[in-house]
């Protein structure tokens, strides 16, 4: 790791930094990357079970998005790009798998029509009372949960909104910005008299609701894409196009220090010096994409305003159990997996058959099938502090009641996300505006990741290419750069 001026450094290697780096460095700005860890990509990870390749992170990302597929392809990996082989998919509910409904918003219907046994017939009933009540007050945001169950009743909440925002959040629907999280329904509910009529709004206009990646086999099969091999392998590619752009990445360099500088000869305070790993690194600019905790922890000298905001920000944490399983013993298990609400009372909240659900699965590992569980919610953190065996023969218990499954499997793996995912409560928009205020207020200093407009993988890179391109505007990002560099 060595100094140099005239540079940008982005603090964190998750795909958001990694996306930051990229169009820094392909727009000609010498970037240094510095990840804390030993490796790259955050929560978009690559491994293997029983010598099979598999996604131990995210397994998807939102292609009606164009970022996420575009950075794919521009690193190399559009001809690995794959849709879902299977999008069928059950909500497991009152002791039996039930079909995922179609024609709904992120789980709200127009109407009782499309959820066919999901609810129970006084369910179906309170759903079509909708249309007959008087218009709700929404004002500038609202929890989602709240305001369905308000017009729909809270039986649709808890066996359709709850599971499908919990694929997204592992969050409460009950506290999750109605806003944030579904902003197109959110808009049309305002201006339309009945929820129904706004769901048929978001559908008119073929909107989507939200950059929801991680929600599963329960959306479309056009929503998603994979990578053949896995979605793990996007770090990787996105690394190694930085650094053939001529960008450097260093790793195993936690930065613990975050201040203003003069440059040399000059009065002013106009560079940035971070202390990563014991040495010393300016930058005329900084992108930082690290979790809100760690962004609050260098942002409290210079910014006690964006800190403060950034350290409310709340956290759910979540394990993966990943099985193995000789494909002989496997029979019978419906599409691609099913999903869980938590009013059912059972350990995990999801499941996801790899092998049916991704095709490159079965041809790499064709006498393995390849299943994966999801455990853990907003404040369930008690269930990551399980043991891998608990977690493995929970896992077991559940998927055995609800399929049927009774074989055993070949090998396990457990990868536990802790402070995996941020929490987007009521208000939550309105903090990230404070944050975004307070953080413009310092010069080359930008701001990007899942904590702000977006958990997904595209909302992600988004975050990242808007702040790369805030900070190649700044003018004086010119001083120190070559004139062969594009600036």
């Amino acid at each position: 790791m060595h100094t140099r001026t005239g540079h940008v450094v982005v603090i964190g290697g998750g795909i958001a930094g990694l996306a930051a780096a990229h169009r820094l460095a392909t727009a000609g700005v010498p970037v240094t990357l510095l990840e804390a860890t030993h490796q790259l990509g955050g929560k978009l990870q690559a491994g293997e079970i029983a010598g099979a390749p598999v996604d131990l992170g995210a397994e998807s990302m939102l292609a009606r998005r164009p970022e996420a597929v575009a950075l794919a392809r521009a690193v190399g990996l559009g001809d690995r790009l794959q849709a879902p082989a299977t999008t069928s998919a059950a909500v497991w509910t009152r002791d039996a798998l039930r079909p995922m409904p179609k024609g709904h918003v992120m789980g709200v219907p127009a109407d009782a029509t499309v959820l066919g046994d999901l609810l129970t017939e006084e369910g179906l009933r309170r759903v079509e009372r909708d249309r007959d009540l008087p218009p709700s007050e929404i004002g500038d945001d609202i929890a989602i949960g709240a305001y369905v169950a308000e017009r729909m009743g809270h039986e649709i909440v808890d066996r359709l909104v709850e599971p499908l925002l919990g694929g997204v959040y592992a969050g409460d629907a009950y506290r999750i910005s109605m806003r944030a999280a579904v902003p197109k329904l959110f808009d049309e509910a305002r201006t339309h008299r009945t929820l129904g009529d706004a769901v048929r709004a978001v559908q008119r206009s073929g909107a989507q609701p939200a950059d929801v990646a991680g929600s599963g086999a329960a959306q479309p099969a056009a929503a998603f894409m994979g990578i053949d091999g896995g979605i793990g392998l996007l770090p990787g590619a996105v690394a190694d196009a930085v650094r053939a752009a001529g960008g450097e990445i260093v790793t195993e360099a936690p930065v613990t220090a975050l201040r203003r500088t003069a440059a040399d000869g000059s009065p002013a305070q106009d560079r940035w010096e971070i202390t990563a790993a014991g040495r010393t690194v300016h930058a005329d600019a900084v992108v930082l994409a690290t979790p809100a905790w760690s962004a609050a922890a260098l942002l409290a000298d210079v910014s006690p305003t964006a800190s403060a905001e950034l350290g409310a920000v709340e956290y759910a944490s979540m394990a993966l159990v990943t099985f193995a399983f000789r494909r002989a013993d496997i029979e019978g298990l419906p599409g691609s997996g099913f999903l869980v609400p938590p009013v059912d009372g059972r350990t995990i909240k999801a499941s996801t058959f790899s092998s049916q659900k991704w095709q490159w699965v079965t041809d790499r590992s064709p006498d393995l099938f390849v299943l994966r569980t999801s455990v853990g919610r907003h404040g369930e953190e008690e269930q990551l502090h399980r043991d891998d065996a608990d977690l493995v023969a929970a896992s077991l218990k559940d998927l055995a009641a609800a399929t049927g499954l009774t074989a055993r499997p070949v090998a396990t793996e457990v990868t536990r996300w802790i402070g995996g995912l941020p929490q987007y409560p009521v208000g939550h928009l309105t903090r990230v505006a404070r944050i975004r205020e307070a953080v413009a207020a310092l010069p080359g200093l930008r701001v990007c990741g899942a904590v702000y407009e977006g958990v997904g993988i595209p909302a992600c890179v988004a975050s990242a290419h808007h702040a790369a391109d805030e900070i190649i505007a700044t003018p004086t990002l010119a001083r120190g750069t070559r004139s062969d560099r594009r600036e």
